[in-house]
């Protein structure tokens, strides 16, 4: 038995196709590999962390918080502001200190509008640290 190849003259049929099969496989694999794994990459886990000998940052004498009620009225600390005289007030209430925190807190039924006109009134009066405070899980209200 004899094999025959193919000579100069003829052609063999060139295969225009790709196979995509072996791709396929292969991001299978890979795609079922990274819904395995990214699961475990969000996984808590319990540290217990060393105690720090820093000290504490200083806490201010007096905190000034500004209240912003149900019905949009705004307290500073204890006397109520308008929101035209909001920004001299608070310049009042912390001595002209623009580094002291302003704590605003504000009823849950304020529409977003109203909170962030206070807090463009307190930028513009040039107070830039603002916390949001919010009742703790399980606080009651």
């Amino acid at each position: 038995m004899a094999l025959r190849l193919a000579s100069d003259s003829e052609d063999l049929a060139v295969a225009h196709e790709i196979n995509v099969t072996p791709f396929i496989d292969v991001m299978l694999v890979l795609l079922i590999i990274f819904m395995v794994a990214a699961p475990l990459a969000t996984v808590d886990t319990r540290v217990d962390l060393p105690i720090s000998n820093a000290r504490p940052a200083p806490r201010p004498e007096q905190l000034v918080y500004l209240s912003i009620q149900a019905n949009g009225s705004m307290t500073l600390n204890d006397e109520e502001v308008s929101a035209q005289a909001l920004g001299a007030a608070v310049a009042e209430a912390t001595g002209k200190d623009r580094e002291q925190r302003v704590f605003l807190r504000a009823d849950k039924t304020i529409t977003y509008d109203t909170i962030m006109s206070a807090m463009n009134a307190l930028r513009a009066a040039g107070y830039l640290r603002v916390a949001l405070v919010g009742a703790e899980a399980g606080q009651a209200q």
